[in-house]
């Protein structure tokens, strides 16, 4: 860190601009985040005072203060009035949260400007929660988007795991039809890519899942330290959730209060509010993983079945080929059409798509097949 008293300019211009900022966007809204906007305002004017005696202290002449936003801020407020403050929210946030740490290893700094540099970008973060409060038992409970749509997540897993298992092993099991082998080595062949490609699927869903889970732990376990060391940041930062949520100043503070009385139910409120976690709903590795081999499977051993039927010595090449075409395209169909019936895409769309995709894998490795098979013989 430089001892050159210069710097402090350029501390003054970031609290300055930032202000000019805040106050212009509070004028694009009313109420609860009209007030929020002033007072960070109020938090950069409090700041750029404290730069204004320090150039002062040190004899560095201190610059008038700007009077009109810079091009870039005109274009955030601009947005702003066209599509609401919610269209600026994440670029305000980031922009926050690039700053928070610009005071670590000031020494002339005060010793909250840090807990308010990262307050602010805590602030807008809140700001963009989404969700209406309802209220049991005078605690609010709040209707969380990511949970609701994680209701039909297993159902999703599943039936993408059956789509990924039959295109894969169709087009596999097609290849060496293609080839012109025997019927047991065809049977053979498809077993073993249900199994390889079961076991792989499970092998890289526990992998994802426990690695996420742990990283969940550790976010909650960091939330639980700060929760211990900073309480009343914590507080505050509950005040700021509610009171971005529509709460009011005194009730979203009472609400915050008396959550803290209470640590455990505390940092519960903190990880599903700040981090949008559900501490009761992390993920089991060793259920995603058995779900994820289960659904590979099934979709896979569509083409292998007819095959089972047809490995004594003399038996036709033709016919397990014919129905294991027949079971593929129904499959791919029925199957696209469940997904695009989850996606909301269109269920005509997406099974003609999955149908398309599967059947130009299989045609492929079929005439490749084929022609390895006529090189070979």
């Amino acid at each position: 860190m430089t001892n050159d008293p210069k710097r402090f300019l350029a501390y003054l211009e970031a609290e300055r601009k930032a202000s000019l900022l805040y106050r212009a966007l509070a004028e694009t809204v009313t109420g609860d985040r009209r007030e929020a906007l002033i007072e960070l305002a109020g938090a950069e004017d409090d700041h750029a005072a404290h730069w204004i005696a320090k150039l002062k202290e040190y004899g560095v002449e201190v610059p008038a203060a700007p009077t009109t936003l810079d091009a870039k801020d005109a274009g955030l407020i601009k947005r702003a009035r066209a599509a609401g403050l919610d269209g600026v929210l994440a670029h305000l946030e980031q922009a926050e949260g690039d700053d928070a740490g610009m005071y670590d290893e000031e020494p002339e700094a005060l010793s909250t400007m840090s807990a308010d540099e990262r307050e602010h970008a805590e602030r807008f973060r809140a700001m963009r929660g989404t969700g209406v409060p309802e209220f049991t038992s005078g605690m609010p409970n709040f209707a969380e988007t990511w949970h609701r749509g994680d209701r039909s997540g297993a159902t999703r897993a599943a039936v993408f795991g059956i789509s990924d298992g039959l295109v894969s092993n169709t087009a596999l099991v097609m290849g060496f039809a293609g080839a012109a082998p025997n019927n047991s080595t065809i049977l053979f062949a498809g077993l073993a890519g249900l199994l390889a490609g079961a076991f792989s699927m499970a092998a890289g869903e526990y992998v994802s899942v426990a690695s996420q889970r742990d990283l969940f732990r550790r976010e909650i376990a960091m939330e639980a330290s700060e929760l211990r060391d900073k309480p009343e940041e914590e507080q505050r930062e509950l005040e700021l959730i509610y009171r971005a949520k529509g709460l009011t100043k005194e009730t979203a503070a009472a609400t915050a209060a008396q959550l803290m009385a209470d640590p455990a139910r505390a940092l519960d409120t903190l990880a599903r509010e700040e981090l949008g976690l559900n501490p009761d709903e992390l993920g089991s590795p060793i259920k995603v993983a058995l779900s994820s081999f289960i659904a590979f499977a099934i979709g896979a051993c569509v083409v292998v079945i007819p095959y089972l039927f047809f490995t004594a010595p003399g038996a036709s090449t033709t016919a397990p080929l014919y129905l294991a075409i027949a079971m593929a395209v129904i499959s791919l169909l029925v199957v696209g059409g469940v997904v695009g019936r989850l996606s909301g895409r269109g269920v005509v769309f997406s099974a003609l798509r999955q149908f398309g995709w599967g059947a130009g894998a299989a045609l492929i490795t079929f005439f490749v097949g084929r022609l390895v098979g006529i090189s070979i013989g």
